[in-house]
């Protein structure tokens, strides 16, 4: 049962994540002040995951490598009896009942009751009795169980970091019988082993299950895409998620609170005005996922260091670009500035002059850039030629959605103003046409262009940490002023499940 109870804690993995708290964390007079992410999960979705258990349990045994077991014992007539169990299998398991009750400001307690599992291996004694005679044996044995664990995990925080208190810990047996080569009926040999093996088996299984207080301490594979540092990693960009504040636990929800602070390189964040407070949130949904406005400026502050705000255009995204619309005045402004140049021998350059501002409020997230736009042309057998130059600000307000595994963006009422503006085909910049024709490309199909290319960035980012395993049921993303909720509720396909849990074993 020890690989029972590890998978267990693994599975529960996002139970004990949640919660980083111990007298051993010291935080200030204002906690919530420094918390940038808060994660919240309802008890619905805590009892989701304690019904899957039993399938991550016979996936963690098919994977388990168990250890042998030996002993030895003396005998009264026949001398030291030496014995050891060796590759050990398991043939079959089941699982009546699991439960977990969230006892507030105490500990999770985790209930697995009436498992049934067969060991089956080899059974290798030896003695040497009496007038010095000696024996050796090998039979085949298998071993019929049936155990009820508890485990109530205390969790405490050291160095910023979650360990979870697992030796509060009861296995009790309600059946652990040895069978030898098939033969389930009492004979001497099952007489002499039974007691003693059945004994060492359980001092091992208690054992072993008491040092699962390590998997409080790592990465689940459920915490890829929710709170583990590797879904807010990518490449030299990351969130400390460190803990903020003592969490909440309570009868009906987990809620822990996090930093959020972003590490790139040489920039160091530093945030202490959060506006977060528990009744933000409410209990009507499995998840809840809290966002400072501040977390997100700093993360399009590091993305904007990491020159990932540099966009090329060309061939037929150029020309689907400016040729928006078939009018005589579009092919007169699109003539004057590539020169008669084709597409393909023609390059767009978009990029961030300055690291997004980013706003927070009810009607979205408001988004506001310095942009700069680059045009070159490549006549051929001449020297390449910038025929467009221009910068400009543009404010732009976004909904979000997620909806069939993908992140959906909708720009709503946007706003350019031009800063800089250089056009080869009109030096004076006297020529309205050029400068209204590039504004409304900009708004209707410039825009929409980058946002969905930020989409297509997203999701794949967000599905390679996982998240495409799971089915996420109405998912709502509410803006406030200066902070953003994320709600929803979740399942997970069973085969999807186990392949990316046996990946990871």
């Amino acid at each position: 049962m020890l690989w029972a109870g590890r998978m267990r804690l693994d599975t529960f993995g996002i139970l004990l994540m949640l919660v980083h708290a111990s007298a051993a964390c010291e935080f200030g007079p204002f906690p919530y002040s420094v918390t940038g992410i808060v994660c919240r999960m309802t008890k619905p979705g805590a009892l989701l995951l304690n019904q899957e258990t039993a399938q991550v349990i016979q996936a963690a045994f098919r994977n388990a490598k168990f250890p042998n077991i030996t002993g030895e014992r003396s005998m009264r007539l026949l001398g030291k009896v030496a014995y050891g169990l060796t590759n050990i299998q398991v043939n079959d398991l089941s699982i009546e009942q699991s439960e977990v009750e969230l006892k507030e400001n105490d500990a999770i307690h985790i209930a697995i009751k009436n498992v049934t599992a067969f060991f089956k291996g080899t059974l290798t004694y030896g003695y040497a009795g009496a007038w010095f005679l000696q024996l050796f044996h090998s039979v085949d044995f298998e071993i019929e169980s049936s155990i009820d664990l508890q485990i109530n995990v205390k969790l405490m925080c050291q160095k910023d970091q979650v360990a979870a208190d697992a030796s509060d810990c009861y296995l009790t047996f309600h059946k652990l019988t040895l069978h030898l080569q098939g033969d389930k009926e009492p004979g001497w040999l099952k007489q002499l082993f039974t007691d003693f093996i059945s004994f060492t088996l359980k001092l091992v299984l208690k054992s072993e299950v008491r040092s699962a207080t390590a998997c409080g301490q790592r990465k689940g594979w459920f915490l890829c895409f929710l709170l583990a540092a590797n879904f807010l990693e990518d490449e030299g960009i990351r969130v400390d998620i460190s803990p903020a504040s003592i969490p909440l636990i309570k009868a009906n929800y987990l809620e822990s609170h996090h930093k959020g602070l972003v590490r790139y390189k040489n920039y160091s964040d530093v945030f202490s005005d959060s506006v977060f407070s528990p009744s933000l949130l409410t209990e009507s949904r499995m998840l809840y996922f809290w966002l400072s406005e501040h977390v997100l400026n700093s993360l399009a502050s590091a993305t904007f260091f990491d020159k990932r705000l540099v966009l090329t255009i060309k061939g037929e995204k150029l020309q689907a670009l400016f040729e928006m619309e078939d009018t005589e005045a579009q092919r007169k402004v699109v003539q004057m500035i590539f020169q008669g140049t084709s597409y393909n021998d023609s390059v767009a350059k978009v990029w961030s002059l300055a690291h997004p501002q980013i706003s927070v409020q009810p009607k979205g997230t408001v988004v506001k850039s310095l942009v700069a736009v680059e045009i070159s042309i490549f006549p051929l057998g001449e020297e390449p030629l910038m025929v467009l130059y221009m910068e400009k600000e543009i404010t732009v307000t976004i909904q979000a959605d997620y909806a069939e595994k993908k992140l959906v963006l909708h720009p709503l009422d946007s706003r350019i103003e031009f800063k800089v503006f250089k056009c080869a085909a009109d030096p004076s910049g006297n020529d309205p046409s050029v400068r209204n024709f590039l504004q409304t490309m900009i708004s209707v199909v410039g825009i929409p262009e980058v946002i969905s290319r930020i989409e297509s960035a997203l999701t794949s980012l967000m599905n390679s940490k996982g998240l495409h395993l799971f089915e996420i049921r109405n998912p709502e993303i509410i803006t406030r002023k200066g902070y953003v909720i994320v709600q929803l509720d979740f399942s997970f396909p069973n085969h999807l499940l186990l392949d990316f849990l046996e990946k990871r074993l």
